[in-house]
């Protein structure tokens, strides 16, 4: 599975891209202003999300309209707010201010704790504790390895056990083709904003790290539900599994026919046990600094 310690150290946005293509580092990153409220996987966080983005989009400072929106249990301070030589996650933990860049990349982080307060406290407290036992080194343990592949682009699902098994299997032509219908019955949560600061300018190998939800948990408490299931002993044993997210059904216009999934490169073979799943972790996920 994906390590952090191939993502890139920056929080800078992800450069612009053309559908379904690779990004292309030398065109201008998009903004907030050029998100689609309409894309499927916005549709949970659209109601709170599309006001505050048109209010940056008027020229109001992203860290006051996201704090002036009242609706997590921090502030959204500017990013000059942070002092030198301070980890990130350490300020957010002491001070409950979150150093906020203008861009998409903070502003998705931001609307992640607005609809998952609770994870989001519990994910910092076990960064925060991490880098309190182990110091801010050139190298993160496996807990903070792991707890920035989850806040950068995990992504909620609650599937049958038949569907997981072929997900978790790499069967993809089972999972999406064979078992088709059973997606429109699959619950799905964004996390990841990282993932989601990448979706603005869809490309087809867009890979995020899924993380089960039990089918008895209702949707009214994936919350809680996650705050408690966020320890530092389950994220150091990375139970992701990786998902080309625009295979899901309806997600993508490419993907009605059944030769979309016949892409090695995007649906990849699982490897044998033993061997790092490295080519899941994109370079061009920004993790927090």
């Amino acid at each position: 599975m994906a390590s952090a310690a191939g993502l890139s150290p920056s929080r800078s946005a992800a450069p612009k891209a053309a559908p379904c293509a690779a990004p292309n580092a030398a065109a201008t990153a998009p903004g907030v202003p050029d998100i689609d409220w309409s894309a499927p996987w916005l549709a949970r966080w659209r109601a709170v999300g599309e006001p505050i983005a048109q209010r940056v989009a008027a020229g109001c400072p992203q860290a006051l309209a996201l704090s002036e929106a009242a609706r997590a249990p921090v502030v959204f301070v500017p990013q000059e707010r942070l002092p030198e030589g301070q980890a990130y996650e350490d300020f957010i933990h002491r001070q409950g201010q979150v150093p906020t860049r203008e861009g998409l990349h903070d502003f998705f982080n931001a609307l992640c704790w607005m609809h998952f307060p609770q994870a989001k406290r519990q994910l910092n407290r076990i960064q925060a504790h991490e880098i309190a036992r182990q110091g801010v080194g050139q190298v993160r343990g496996p807990v903070r390895d792991a707890a920035t592949v989850f806040d950068e682009n995990a992504w909620l699902i609650q599937p049958s056990d038949a569907l997981w098994d072929a997900l978790t299997a790499h069967r993809w032509r089972e999972a999406f083709v064979d078992l088709r219908d059973q997606w429109a019955l699959t619950p799905m949560w964004a996390f990841g904003h990282a993932a989601l600061e990448k979706l603005v300018q869809p490309y087809k190998s867009i890979t995020v790290h899924l993380w089960r939800v039990p089918e008895d948990v209702p949707p009214a408490q994936i919350d809680a539900w996650l705050a408690a299931d966020l320890t530092a002993e389950k994220l150091s044993a990375k139970p992701f599994s990786p998902l080309p997210v625009l295979g899901v059904p309806g997600w993508w216009p490419d993907n009605a026919q059944a030769a979309f999934y016949d892409d090695a490169s995007v649906f990849r073979p699982r490897r044998p046990k033993g061997l790092a799943e490295k080519p899941y972790a994109k370079p061009d996920i920004a993790p927090a600094a």
